[in-house]
């Protein structure tokens, strides 16, 4: 090979390495927040503000509700609950709750702040996005 083409050769591979990281940076932070105390939630939904807030590029967050927690999202709750519930929804945010739970808990589906997708197990869904990529942060 003449210096021409290992010139050539070094420059493509030169690109395909910075394009591909800036793919990289431009693909989003995909991260899952499990929220099972009830009396993490206001917690929880003030760390996921934060990490939308100070994330170096894009991100998605998701967020997956189960056990006693699901009570912190009933539409007669705490008002601030709601309004950072809300915020994160106007972010973007993916909300779970689990239906296995909502039923232990005796709540319909109506008595939810409005936004959730209802997921039948919480604890799959989990595991579903774990698979799909999300990492897993437990507050």
């Amino acid at each position: 090979m003449d210096r021409r083409g290992m010139f050539h050769g070094a420059l493509a591979t030169a690109a395909s390495f910075f394009g591909a990281r800036a793919a990289a940076e431009e693909t989003p932070m995909r991260v899952v927040y499990h929220l099972s105390d009830f009396e993490k939630a206001d917690f929880v939904l003030h760390n996921m503000r934060v990490h939308y807030e100070n994330a170096k590029g894009p991100v998605a967050l998701a967020l997956v509700v189960h056990g006693p927690a699901v009570r912190a999202f009933r539409r007669d709750g705490s008002g601030v609950t709601q309004e950072r519930f809300a915020g994160l929804l106007k972010r973007g945010m993916s909300p779970y709750i689990c239906a296995v739970a909502l039923r232990g808990q005796n709540i319909e589906e109506k008595d939810l702040a409005p936004g959730f997708k209802i997921t039948e197990a919480g604890t799959v869904r989990l595991a579903e996005l774990q698979r799909d990529g999300y990492l897993y942060i437990r507050p």
